[in-house]
């Protein structure tokens, strides 16, 4: 979705994974809540966080694990980097979704 200011929804028409993948997903380690998606996604299935309905709420973790199984566009998994690559003292702590 071109609308995102942190590009935090993929796969994008761009990637390889958008014509195998059933639906896009959010980041949310990177979504900063802006909204701007709300108003385009074409099946109104994303939510502000506080508006999340109840029969939703699985939808943040399903997206939180397409990423920390995939990586993030251009980065590497955790089974790509060896135990050494990573500094924990980087890693932003989790959001608690989107």
């Amino acid at each position: 979705m071109d609308v995102c200011p942190v590009d935090c929804i993929h796969p994008r028409t761009d990637e390889a994974a958008f014509e195998t993948e059933k639906k896009l997903y959010i980041d949310p380690e990177v979504c900063i809540d802006c909204g701007a998606c709300v108003p385009v996604c074409p099946v109104d299935a994303i939510f502000q966080q506080d508006e999340l309905p109840a029969e939703h709420a699985h939808a943040t973790e399903v997206d939180a694990e397409w990423y920390r199984t995939r990586g993030a566009p251009g980065a590497t998994t955790d089974t790509d980097a060896s135990p050494g690559d990573k500094d924990p003292s980087s890693t932003p702590p989790a959001r608690q979704g989107t």
